[in-house]
């Protein structure tokens, strides 16, 4: 019975790798490509480039965004937690003191950068 169960994914993979692989070299064989010096340009919102794209941010910026991301993976984790949260019955103060370990963590993490200024655009 688990046999069956590998063959049915292992000709799931097959039907999805194949997919990918016709679906590809149809696109290389049937759409037009006529390269020329405009359509090889890069874009930038209708605007003629005017410096290389190459150039360097300050980590600021980065790590700015760095911090944002961890806190939106915060209210990532949290909703299922307070939606599920009538659940859990009788483990409801273990798990209230595992999301507040959890928030406390995130919260020495916002104040180190807060310490170390990451949170200031300028």
């Amino acid at each position: 019975m688990a046999s069956q169960s590998y063959i049915d994914v292992g000709m799931f993979a097959v039907i999805a790798i194949g997919f990918v692989v016709v679906s590809m070299w149809l696109n290389r064989v049937v759409a037009p490509f006529h390269p020329d010096r405009a359509k090889l340009e890069s874009y930038e919102c209708g605007e003629d480039p005017l410096m290389d794209a190459q150039i360097n941010f300050h980590i600021r910026y980065y790590v700015f965004a760095l911090t944002f991301f961890v806190f939106d993976v915060e209210a990532i984790f949290m909703y299922p937690w307070a939606v599920n949260f009538r659940n859990f019955g009788s483990n409801a103060l273990f798990v209230i003191v595992e999301m507040f370990v959890f928030l406390v963590i995130l919260a020495l993490g916002l104040a180190y950068a807060w310490r170390k200024k990451v949170l200031q655009w300028v």
